[in-house]
C-alpha cells in the first residue's frame, strides 16, 4: 500500500511511503531552482512516482497538512503567496500590500482548523492532484503539530519517548507536547500561535534586515559577536515567560512587533540578536526540564522549525534530566510531507518505527553522468573506483583544496551530509576564505560545519553520549586539544555543528578513513553544494553548471572524477 504525503506552503515537497517504508522524498526547490519554494509540488509528486516506477492511480492514499485561515487563503489566491514569497527573498520591492499580509498573519495567529477551510482546502487539493492523473483516492488531513510530531518520534529509533515542538504557527498552534509510548502517540499540551516563540524570532530577523523564515540561524550566528551580559539585564527578558508547562507571550504578535521595533533601533545588531537568542535559550529550556519531569521521560524527541537553533539544542542536550536526544533532521515545514504521510500511515496501519535515512532523494546511475558530462569539453573525465575517488578526493583536501563530492541519492532537508557536498580541509583559514569567495559567498559572522568519523566524534567535542548526530542538528564545544585541526569548521565561541559518519554512507566514511590516514583525524569541512542563494545541487548538470559558475577545479561525481581545465 502507497501513501503520498504532500505539503504546498513554505520549502514545499512530497514523499512517498509502500508498505511502511520511505521510498522518496523531496523538496520542491530542487526543481524549481528556487529556494524554500512555496508551489504546489507537482514536480516533486512526479519524482517520487518515478522513483517508485508507478502511476498517479497506483495510489489510493493522499494527505496533506495544515488548513488554517491564511494557509487557505493562499490556496484560493496563489498570486498573493507568489508575491509574498518574492518579495520575502528580496526578489522585488516591497509591495503595497507587505504591511496589510503582516497585520494579517499576526491578527489570524489565533484561528485554528475551521470546518469550511478544511473544505475549501481539500477541494483546491484535490482539483490538482486530478490534473495530475490522480483518481480514485483518499484525501485526508493531518493537523500540522501532528505532522511534525510524527517526524520526530517516528523515525527516532526510541520505543518510548517525549515529543516535542515548536514552530512560528500552524493550525492556530505554534507547538505541542506529546507522549509516545506502546506504539501510541498522544498529545497532552498545545501552544496556542499566540505565545509563538517561532514568530518572535521571525521579527527579530525582519528587524535587524533580514529575511523572515530563511536567515534565522544568522541571527543565532550573529549572536555570538556580541558583548555577553546577565540575563536580568537583557531588554527583552519579560517578553515570555514560563510557568509549569506553559509558555506565555506578553504582547499578541502585532503588539510584539512594534516593542521589539522600538527596542531594536537602539542598539548594534550584534546586540540585539544576542538578546532574543539569550531569551530563546532560556524559555526553551525551563520549558523542555519541566514537560521532562512532568512526564518522567528522559528520551527526548524534538521537530519544528524552531528547533533548528542548534545553540538551544545544545541548552536541552545539557540538561540533566534529557538522558537522550534526537532531533528530526528535516525539522521545519520542508519536513511535514513526510510527517503527514508517517501519520498517516499510522492511523491506517499502526506503523510506528521507520528507518530513516537522510539519503531519499533523486541518484544518477555512471552513464546518465557521463552524457552530461560529454557535452562540455572544458572538462576533463577520467573513471575511478569508489575507494579510488575516496583515497584521491582525501589527498587533494589535506593537501589544501577543496572539491565537489556528487554521490549517490540526493539528501532530504536542508543539510549536505556527504552525498551533495563541497568537502574542504577543516584546519585551512585560507581554504575557507577561497571557498568563501568563489562559491559560498555566506556572511561573515556564519561557521563552515564539520563531518567527523564518528569514532572520532568523542576526540574532538565534548560529546556526551546522549546521542549520535548524523545531521547537523546539534551544538558541541570543541575540545582544547582539536582546536588547530578543526580552525575553518568552529565558531568565534570554539562551537561546532557536527555530522557524525557511520555505516549509513560507506563511500562518504571511506573518505573519512582516509583523510584520518593523512591528517591524524577522520575530519573535513562540509558545506552544502550549491551557489549561493540556491538550493543545493540535484541533477549531474547542476553540478556542472556550479562548478563552471565558481571555477572549481575538482569534482567527483558517481564514480567520475572530473577536473576542469579553467578551474582555480
Amino acid at each position: 500500500m502507497y501513501v503520498l504525503g504532500l505539503w504546498d506552503g513554505h520549502d514545499a515537497g512530497a514523499a512517498l511511503l509502500e508498505d511502511g517504508n520511505i521510498v522518496y522524498a523531496a523538496n520542491e526547490e530542487r526543481f524549481t531552482k528556487r529556494k524554500l519554494e512555496m508551489k504546489f509540488p507537482y514536480n516533486s509528486i512526479r519524482a517520487a512516482l518515478d522513483y517508485a516506477q508507478i502511476k498517479p492511480t497506483d495510489i489510493e492514499n493522499i494527505t496533506y497538512t495544515t488548513t488554517e485561515f491564511t494557509k487557505t487563503l493562499e490556496r484560493i489566491y496563489p498570486g498573493m503567496k507568489e508575491r509574498y514569497y518574492l518579495f520575502r527573498r528580496r526578489k522585488i520591492p516591497k509591495p503595497r500590500f507587505e504591511g496589510f499580509m503582516h497585520n494579517l498573519k499576526y491578527s489570524m495567529t489565533g484561528v485554528g482548523i475551521l470546518p469550511l477551510c478544511n473544505t475549501v482546502s481539500s477541494s483546491i487539493i484535490s482539483r490538482q492532484l486530478r490534473h495530475m492523473g490522480f483518481k480514485n483516492f483518499k484525501l485526508r488531513v493531518v493537523e500540522h503539530h501532528t505532522a511534525h510530531a510524527a517526524t520526530a518520534a517516528f523515525t527516532s529509533g526510541f520505543k518510548k519517548s517525549l515529543v516535542i515542538t515548536l514552530d512560528g504557527l500552524g493550525d492556530g498552534l505554534s507547538g505541542s507536547v506529546s507522549t509516545f509510548d506502546n506504539g501510541k502517540l498522544e498529545r497532552h499540551i498545545s501552544i496556542p500561535a499566540r505565545d509563538s516563540l517561532g514568530i518572535f524570532f521571525e521579527q527579530i530577523t525582519n528587524i535587524i534586515g533580514m529575511r523572515e523564515l530563511e536567515d534565522e540561524g544568522k541571527v543565532m550566528a550573529m549572536a555570538d559577536y556580541s558583548y555577553p551580559f546577565d540575563f536580568d539585564s537583557n531588554k527583552l527578558k519579560d517578553m515570555f515567560r514560563v510557568e509549569g508547562t506553559i509558555i506565555s507571550a506578553k504582547y499578541n504578535a502585532r503588539k510584539q512587533f512594534a516593542k521589539l521595533q522600538s527596542i531594536g533601533w537602539q542598539m548594534p545588531r550584534e546586540q540585539f540578536s544576542y538578546m532574543a537568542q539569550q531569551l530563546l535559550e532560556n524559555i526553551v529550556v525551563k520549558f523542555v526540564s519541566n514537560v521532562v519531569d512532568r512526564f518522567s521521560i528522559g528520551d527526548v524527541v524534538l521537530a519544528g522549525g524552531l528547533f533548528s537553533n542548534i545553540k538551544a539544542n545544545m541548552k536541552i542536550r545539557k540538561l540533566e534530566n534529557v538522558k537522550h536526544w534526537y532531533v528530526f533532521p528535516h525539522m521545519g515545514d520542508g519536513g511535514i510531507a513526510l510527517g503527514s504521510a508517517l501519520y498517516t500511515d499510522y492511523e491506517l496501519n499502526g506503523s510506528t518505527s521507520h528507518d530513516f535515512s537522510a539519503y531519499l532523494g533523486n541518484d544518477y546511475d555512471a552513464e546518465t553522468t557521463m552524457q552530461a558530462l560529454k557535452k562540455d569539453r572544458s572538462l576533463e573525465t577520467a573513471k575511478e573506483s569508489h575507494a579510488e575517488q575516496a583515497r584521491h578526493a582525501a589527498e587533494l583536501i589535506s593537501n589544501g583544496n577543496y572539491v565537489f563530492w556528487f554521490q549517490g541519492r540526493m539528501e532530504y532537508g536542508p543539510r549536505a551530509l556527504g552525498d551533495r557536498s563541497i568537502l574542504a580541509p577543516p584546519d585551512s583559514e585560507s581554504v575557507k576564505e577561497k571557498l568563501n569567495l568563489y562559491v559560498k559567498r555566506r556572511e561573515w559572522f556564519q561557521p563552515f560545519a564539520p563531518s567527523m568519523l564518528e569514532e572520532d566524534l568523542a576526540r574532538v567535542v565534548d560529546y556526551d553520549n546522549k546521542g549520535y548526530d548524523r545531521y547537523m542538528t546539534m551544538a558541541y564545544s570543541v575540545k582544547d586539544s582539536a582546536r588547530d585541526a578543526t580552525k575553518s569548521v568552529v565558531n568565534v565561541d570554539y562551537s561546532a555543528r557536527p555530522q557524525a559518519v557511520g555505516q549509513e554512507n560507506p563511500n562518504y566514511r571511506e573518505l573519512l578513513d582516509n583523510m584520518r590516514k593523512l591528517t591524524g583525524y577522520g575530519l573535513v569541512l562540509n558545506t552544502s553544494f550549491n551557489l549561493h542563494g540556491m538550493p543545493i545541487v540535484m541533477t549531474p548538470e547542476d553540478a556542472i553548471a556550479t562548478m563552471k559558475a565558481t571555477k572549481t577545479k575538482y569534482m567527483f561525481i558517481n564514480g567520475v572524477t572530473v577536473t576542469n581545465k579553467r578551474g582555480v
